[in-house]
């Protein structure tokens, strides 16, 4: 859809507001199979292409082996995340890494082209959150907190949080037909405590699914193995087949330790969904915090919108 469609639209929707009308919104193409089948319909939004898969990878692996659907989002294309390579040759490799990894997890994945470092709270990026979450016809929508060490995080967790509600409004960007129903919006772990701390409202274990989420870390290599922007191996990167090994092991018990200790740091509540003797026993778990401004959920539907805990 070209920008002056949706202008035009923007515009016949006002017209239909001041005349005290409800303009016939235009329907999909097709009504996704998801919807027919009663299948969930998820999307995770992060900064850069890697966010949304270490910060969601888990639970959208085990979403897409019971047959959701999952999306995972990027808003930026992350052409400054690499201490030695920009532009765009990076914003094509880490695209094609996001790719790979969305095969990985079995999910859908769209790095949008906004420069890495750049993303800014405006009316049109919120528009395009707005939109991505109807198009998908989201129940659940995952981003980072508002408040984070990197800037493009803070602003993607602003845009996300803006377009809970919005979602629903018929004549904000009514060129996408609104939701009925506003999704339940929740914000990836994190670790600071400003201006308040992370809430692990929903911990789920990812032991079943780890081999999958430690092979995005593999696929990822500009990130993990190379360092991204910031942290090139001391010494450079190994040339050697042993040294190759050696820095890949380095990197996958990183990460390892990483997704261990959200477990460890929300063991009581791990304790609450899969009792005290499973909890003990479970090593890896994400965590998620519910954001006020979507739904709401109560306990029975947290189980219905995450169907991996085990029966009372």
């Amino acid at each position: 859809m070209t920008e002056r469609f949706r202008r035009t639209l923007l515009v016949l929707g006002f017209l239909f507001a001041a005349a005290g009308l409800r303009p016939a919104f235009p329907a999909p193409a097709a009504a996704p199979a998801a919807a027919a089948s009663g299948a969930l319909r998820i999307i995770v939004f992060g900064a850069h292409p890697d966010d949304p898969e270490i910060d969601a990878g888990g639970v959208a692996a085990k979403w897409a082996a019971l047959g959701h659907k999952v999306k995972l989002v990027a808003l930026t294309n992350g052409d400054i995340g690499h201490w030695g390579m920009a532009g765009g040759p990076l914003a094509l490799r880490r695209t094609a890494e996001s790719h790979a990894a969305a095969g990985i997890l079995g999910t859908e994945s769209q790095v949008l082209d906004n420069h890495d470092g750049e993303l800014m709270v405006t009316l049109e990026n919120r528009r395009t959150i707005v939109r991505l979450i109807r198009e998908w016809k989201a129940d659940v929508v995952i981003s980072h907190r508002p408040n984070d060490y990197h800037p493009d995080h803070r602003y993607t967790g602003v845009l996300v949080m803006d377009a809970a509600y919005m979602v629903t409004v018929p004549y904000f960007t009514p060129d996408t037909p609104p939701l009925t129903r506003n999704p339940v919006f929740l914000f990836s772990e994190d670790h600071f405590e400003r201006p308040h701390p992370f809430t692990g409202d929903v911990v789920v274990a990812i032991d079943d699914v780890m081999d999958k989420k430690m092979g995005v870390v593999d696929a990822m290599e500009s990130q993990f193995y190379e360092g991204g922007c910031c942290d090139k191996p001391s010494g450079g990167l190994p040339q050697d087949p042993a040294g190759r090994e050696a820095r890949r092991k380095e990197v996958r018990e990183f990460f390892r330790k990483q997704f261990a200790s959200t477990a460890d740091r929300f063991r009581p509540k791990l304790v609450e969904r899969y009792g005290a003797d499973r909890a003990a026993q479970l090593r890896y778990a994400e965590a998620f915090e519910i954001c006020e401004y979507g739904r709401r959920p109560n306990e029975q539907e947290i189980r219905s919108l995450f169907p991996f805990f085990p029966a009372r």
